[in-house]
């Protein structure tokens, strides 16, 4: 039997927004769930994944205690009435179908974005926290690897990562492009609406600018700026000051007449090239202010004929990656198969290694150095031969699914419960 790896989740496909942020671990709550599981659940391998669009545990057990596992992570949130969100967690108990989502989640192809070039990343992340707080075993471990390897495949081998496949995406990959002919860019993110916190939180990861982020609101750009060294909060008064001071203005702003008019941008008397995005519906931007000297114009309509053929091009790369993925988890399940036997192997490796040393022990007097050591030698080899074709026979078997019995027959005809462990 291969080690149980289960899994819960709950994304944007089994629960609304207001729900998901409410359940979402930051990275301190992450490190006292773990620490809880552990002591709970005893727990020694579980991965916790936690972005804006899901939060998801992953762990070997041969319980099923995923139901408890949801019910302690709710009261960790302060949800007493556990039985109320339930409904919006998926719960995997097998390990294939566990496996597979966890691909299909680190690759991208489950989320909201297809392709999202974030995930990985995130995912990495999860597992390093993981890895630091010992919660990582061999299983963890060797699965993860696979998985990056697996994404090394998807990026280098299709056309899945290539190209921005939503427009908040295709802003920022907009931005970063422009910026690049500037010697210290600064980007000026007006209004925090849906599409603006979806930019917002895929400039989280880039370096290439400034960045100073404006509401209406200004309490909900100082929330979103908290902790985060890479954005500068500045009042809605002050938007004429940011715009002279910014090289790119990104406006997704709700407003029934144009914010950023040619009349005000005239005022501004520009010395240098500036880029304006307008990705508001209504516009935000008005109509036409490319007229005037150093200003350039990019709309919603640019940016999503951008993304929609990125999005184009990834889904149909979509079997290749599923292809890699399969490829991946047989390779993963071979290995998960062979650890099952490995006590076998290295017992096997142990007894024969006592019964050498016993027939040295017991030739060894009266031999000089050179022949003790050409001796060991010859032995030693001996050993390695003798020993290479049941290890490639159990092998074998454990790809079949029937190593139960071979491993029975080697216990049987070495006795290997009699020998005792030898230390390396």
């Amino acid at each position: 039997m291969s080690l149980p790896f289960k899994s819960v989740s709950l994304s944007h496909r089994t629960a609304p927004l207001a729900i998901r942020e409410m359940l979402a671990l930051n990275e301190d709550e992450s490190k006292g769930f773990y620490v809880k599981c552990k002591d709970l659940f005893g727990l020694n391998e579980l991965l916790i994944v936690s972005t804006c669009n899901r939060t998801e545990f992953y762990y070997t057990s041969d319980r099923d205690i995923s139901t408890d596992l949801i019910k302690a992570f709710l009261i960790e949130k302060g949800l007493t009435n556990t039985a109320e969100y339930l409904g919006y967690f998926k719960q995997m108990d097998e390990t294939e179908d566990s496996l597979r989502h966890l691909f299909e989640v680190a690759t991208g192809l489950q989320s909201k974005v297809v392709g999202d070039l974030q995930i990985p990343n995130q995912i990495k992340k999860a597992y390093q926290q993981a890895a630091d707080l010992n919660m990582a075993g061999p299983y963890l471990h060797r699965l993860m690897h696979t998985i990056f390897y697996s994404n090394k495949r998807v990026a280098q081998e299709t056309s899945f990562r290539d190209g921005a496949a939503s427009v908040s995406y295709a802003t920022v990959a907009l931005a970063e492009e422009l910026s690049q002919a500037l010697p210290h860019p600064k980007v000026l993110i007006l209004g925090l609406g849906e599409i603006g916190l979806d930019v917002c939180k895929n400039m989280e990861e880039k370096d290439f600018a400034e960045f100073t982020i404006m509401n209406r609101t200004i309490e909900k750009a100082e929330k979103i700026a908290a902790g985060k060294e890479l954005f500068r909060v500045a009042p809605i008064a002050d938007l004429w000051k940011e715009i002279a001071a910014a090289d790119i203005i990104i406006s997704s702003v709700r407003t029934d007449s144009p914010m950023i008019t040619q009349a005000e941008i005239k005022k501004l008397q520009l010395l240098s090239f500036k880029y304006f995005i307008d990705l508001s519906v209504p516009r935000s931007i008005e109509d036409g202010i490319e007229k005037i000297n150093g200003v350039l114009l990019y709309n919603i309509d640019t940016l999503k004929e951008r993304a929609d053929e990125a999005l184009a091009t990834r889904l149909a790369s979509i079997p290749d990656v599923r292809t890699i993925i399969e490829e991946s988890i047989v390779s993963f399940n071979d290995w998960s198969k062979e650890m099952e036997v490995s006590p076998t192997i290295h017992k096997l490796k142990n007894a024969l290694e006592q019964i050498r040393k016993e027939e040295m022990n017991r030739h060894m007097k009266g031999l000089t150095k050179e022949e003790t050591e050409k001796l060991e030698k010859i032995t030693a080899g001996l050993v390695q031969k003798i020993i290479k074709q049941p290890i490639i026979h159990l092998k074998a078997a454990c790809k079949r699914g029937d190593s139960d019995k071979m491993v029975d027959v080697l216990n049987d005809l070495f006795n290997l419960e009699s020998f005792e462990e030898i230390e390396s």
